[in-house]
């Protein structure tokens, strides 16, 4: 037995948990990010000095930021290495609720250990304690309990043995995968107890790849050899999975036309022949043309958003029907799909060696190499500039960013008009490149993640792109960046307010009312001048390195000088948005948006004249 606190016994326990793979070990607590305050400092604060030399720490800015730079981590490692994140009782805990929503809708594993408020309850309230009349067993980590795959409150040191094992468990699971909180009562966590030596020995959770049922397997590559039209759509379990060579091999061996989600963008490199780019809303006219045509569809791990299915307008063709591999039977059975349940690599292998000999049509071949061909031209035009000592538009940053990055680049993105432009235009040369988080599309996320993806891979250069408005809502991780010389690249687009909401309020009937970054004018609207913001100034008073770029020339060399630069550095140039210039194709699909059913307003009531033509088109695949 060896007498430790609470918060000692989990830090020794976390240094101790690893994750196993194809004959891979990963280390699955990699470090622990903090801010600490009364709730945690003399517990895990004290733990993580004692055992520092097991367990790294990194400080943070946020509480929010830290769970994002873990997510991006634990992303880059394919799922099988995450970070913890601590915090004190109350606003620093609260404060992990958007983090740990992230996670658990982009089914990325994060261990939250926020501290609480008394379980010996020696006073009531404390500081920062929620007084719930009706429960005194209440604190505001609560709040994290809708957003946390698992969630448990260590009442009792005793405890901490059964719910640490079931938070690497649910940590370590490819289906249940998520926030994991372990809510750490201040005075707990500082208390000593006996703890078996058992608990501290090296533990190893296999990381499972499931294979297929025969019967499942055999039905669908029935299914695949009897479509005229099938259409692959590859989610982000493919990523998770690292099963990029085997859906590579599946479509070299059948000439099935491949999509891609936002998560699983880049399972095909871009200039792979059967590679139709994005699908959905934000997706390529190519691939857009094939789902509205398709008479099998083929969700290799995603799970079904409604920018994939376009509000499910997407998806036309009478009798079209889905087969859907996934590891989570959830989603396996979305779009009432034909299912294959499995692990994304293992189920992809099993259906190439079921298909042996099988191929599509070559004039479907012909057809979708054409229409890609097409769509490439469209992006060629929108990434170039005429003149190249104008100011860029949003697209020719991304064009001067394609002609710059190669395989060991990566671009962060999650919120505002760039991910729909990336999701259309963006030419993913390696598996991991394209990291766009939008199954929360959270603002903010970009700074830190990208300092979570350099930690993972230090070799790589990692550019966060934002905009004014996501720029504004979380820079703080800027000053970690800096203090922990992490060389991320940051990219800040001036457009001068919510350019992507301003455009959606404009469709919508509401006007752009409330999205731009402007004085108010004499009729009390905000499109009065612009505010004189300074958002290069503000980069560099956290200590980041400021490039200022005003035309596309100064952009290609100031992209240039950031690739190459070993500290922090900021790229900051303000886009042109003016209807004159080339700019991004239009949506190639709907997203339901749903429009003022009754109103005065001539834009408004255009607006929903055009909702109730789309929605016509919508359908249950039953």
């Amino acid at each position: 037995m060896t007498r430790l606190t609470v918060a000692q016994a989990l830090v020794r326990f976390l240094a101790a948990q690893y994750t196993e793979r194809d004959g891979t070990r990963h280390r699955l607590i990699d470090a622990c990010w903090g801010i600490f305050g009364h709730g945690n400092v003399a517990g895990i604060g004290q733990a993580l000095v004692e055992y520092g030399d097991s367990m790294p720490y990194h400080q943070g800015r946020n509480e929010q930021a830290m769970v994002h730079a873990a997510v991006g981590y634990a992303r880059q490692r394919t799922r099988l290495s995450t970070q913890a994140v601590t915090t004190s009782i109350g606003p620093g805990a609260t404060n992990l609720t958007t983090g740990a929503a992230l996670a658990t809708v982009n089914r990325l594993p994060v261990l939250l250990l926020p501290g609480d408020t008394f379980a010996t309850r020696p006073a009531d309230p404390v500081l920062q304690q929620l007084e719930v009349p009706y429960a005194g067993d209440v604190s505001v980590n609560d709040c994290l309990r809708p957003v946390s795959r698992y969630f448990d409150r260590i009442a009792r040191a005793e405890a901490l043995i059964p719910a640490a094992l079931q938070a690497m468990r649910v940590l370590t699971d490819p289906v249940d995968t998520g926030a994991v909180t372990l809510a750490l009562p201040q005075d707990v966590q500082a208390e000593s107890f006996d703890w078996p030596e058992e608990f501290f020995a090296q533990r190893i959770w296999p990381v499972r790849r499931p294979a297929p049922d025969p019967r499942e397997l055999a039905a669908a590559a029935q299914a695949v050899r009897q479509a005229r039209r099938p259409l692959i759509v590859a989610g982000g379990g493919v990523h998770h999975s690292a099963a990029e060579d085997a859906l590579r091999t599946l479509a070299d061996a059948t000439g099935i036309p491949v999509a891609s989600t936002q998560a699983g963008k880049g399972s095909l490199r871009f200039d792979h022949p059967a590679d139709v780019g994005g699908i959905g809303h934000t997706g390529t006219a190519t691939a857009g043309e094939l789902g509205r045509t398709a008479d099998l569809v083929i969700g290799a791990g995603t799970r079904w958003s409604d920018f994939t299915t376009a509000s499910s307008t997407l998806f036309a063709a009478p009798g079209v029907r889905f087969l859907n591999l996934n590891i989570a039977p959830s989603d396996g059975h979305k779009m009432a799909g034909q299912t294959l349940i499995a692990d994304a690599r293992a189920a992809l292998e099993a259906l190439t060696e079921e298909l042996a000999g099988h191929r599509v049509e070559a004039s479907y071949v012909t057809e979708y190499t054409e229409d890609k061909e097409r769509w490439e031209h469209r992006v060629d035009a929108a990434f170039t500039a005429e003149d190249e000592l104008l100011r860029p538009t949003q697209a020719q940053v991304l064009g001067a960013l394609d002609a710059l990055t190669g395989d060991d680049d990566v671009l962060i993105n999650a919120a505002g008009s760039l991910p729909g432009d990336l999701h259309k235009l963006w030419r993913a040369k390696s598996p991991k490149q394209y990291h766009v988080e939008y199954g929360y599309s959270c603002m903010g996320y970009e700074i830190p993640a990208a300092i979570g993806v350099k930690l993972a891979d230090p070799g790589l250069h990692v550019w966060a792109l934002v905009g004014d408005g996501t720029y504004l809502m979380m820079p703080t991780e800027i000053v970690t960046a800096v203090q922990e010389g992490i060389a991320i690249k940051v990219v800040i687009l001036q457009n001068h307010g919510y350019a992507s909401i301003g455009g959606l309020s404009e469709s919508v009937g509401g006007e752009r009312f409330g999205t731009a970054y402007r004085f108010r004018a004499p009729d009390g609207t905000y499109t009065a001048d612009p505010l004189p913001v300074d958002l290069a100034a503000n980069a560099a008073s956290l200590g980041m390195r400021v490039l200022r770029a005003k035309t596309v020339r100064d952009l290609r060399e100031a992209l240039s000088e950031a690739r190459q630069a070993d500290v922090p550095t900021c790229v900051y140039v303000e886009t042109e948005t003016a209807d004159t210039v080339s700019g991004v194709p239009p949506a190639q699909a709907w997203w339901d948006v749903p429009v003022a059913e009754t109103a005065s307003r001539p834009a408004a009531v255009k607006a929903r004249e055009e909702y109730d033509r789309q929605a016509r088109a919508r359908r249950r695949h039953l």
